[in-house]
């Protein structure tokens, strides 16, 4: 029985409209379709196949050393232990797959989100015009990005790289104009007194103050990118998300821990290397603008 406000309100089926714009990329953009899914697959294979060029074993060791670099003793011990146990379990090629998914997507989501952040942070009309957009894909499910990428590239590898950088893009366009505008507006101010260009300026100063915001924005990517590589492997992406999707349509216990756990320690092991990497080290521009300022306050002070 139909009520008075189902009569009132038009029966919309906004859905209909977004199957008809699907069908039309996929009818008249066919050749770029194809040609983004060629690029995606070489790239994907390309780093995979590089990951799993060397002996599991010496990888592990190269992980190691990359950890004990850029953080301690600490987090090289637990990458030491982490990557044998993963090499154990026998899940050290579909790390590596799934490593070379989230690589290739994390880096094409961030050659995206940056510049659209850095525009975003310099332009209040337009960092208002995409805002609404990064809460509409924020607030998507994630299996919602699935249906339409494998209308367009099919079952693979290439639709979850797909939906993997839709997915953890609007991280990295939010951090990264979060970190340009909350760079002191007085450091800037005096970076352009001091005759410094727009490029200068954002290079010089913007940047390097704000890169430990930007390289949060940079971890979250991956976060997102990792978790969504596991879910594409619903669409055939492979990797830890094939184990876990087989684990599942077997109800294999052993199988699902054990790449539940991959999953887990590579995890932990992107999260600590993206979180000590990149911490700012050059800052010319800024060094130069606060000591002129220190210096001039010291004048002031002086004279007074």
């Amino acid at each position: 029985m139909s009520t008075s406000t189902d009569s009132v309100l038009p029966d919309l089926h906004i859905g209909d409209g977004v199957k008809s714009a699907i069908d039309w990329i996929y009818d008249n953009l066919s050749p770029v379709l194809d040609a983004i899914s060629t690029s995606l697959l070489f790239l994907v294979e390309t780093v995979t196949d590089t990951l799993l060029a060397l002996p599991a074993l010496v990888m592990v060791v190269l992980f190691t050393l990359l950890a004990l670099l850029v953080r301690s003793w600490g987090f090289g011990l637990f990458t030491l232990l982490g990557t044998l146990l993963v090499v154990s379990m026998d899940m050290w090629e579909p790390a590596m797959e799934t490593l070379g998914l989230v690589i290739v997507a994390a880096l094409i989501a961030l050659l995206i989100a940056v510049p659209v952040g850095i525009l975003a942070a310099r332009n209040d009309t337009f960092s208002a015009a995409v805002r609404p957009v990064l809460d509409f894909m924020q607030t998507m499910p994630g299996f919602v990005y699935l249906v339409p990428v494998v209308i367009f590239f099919g079952i693979g590898v290439v639709p979850g790289v797909c939906a993997t950088i839709i997915f953890a893009l609007p991280p990295g366009v939010r951090l990264t104009e979060l970190g340009i505008r909350q760079v002191d507006s007085e450091t800037v101010e005096a970076g352009e007194a001091f005759g410094g260009t727009s490029g200068q300026i954002l290079w010089g100063i913007q940047l390097p103050l704000g890169l430990p915001t930007i390289m949060a924005g940079v971890n979250q990517v991956i976060m997102l990118a990792l978790s969504m590589s596991v879910i594409a492997g619903l669409v055939g992406a492979g990797g830890l998300g094939q184990e876990v999707v087989t684990s599942i349509s077997r109800l294999d216990v052993p199988l699902g821990f054990e790449a539940g756990l991959a999953v887990v320690i590579l995890a932990i092991f992107l999260d600590r290397l993206t979180g000590a990497i990149g911490q700012p080290t050059g800052r010319s521009l800024v060094a130069m603008v606060r000591s002129r300022r220190a210096a001039a306050e010291t004048v002031l002070v002086d004279v007074g």
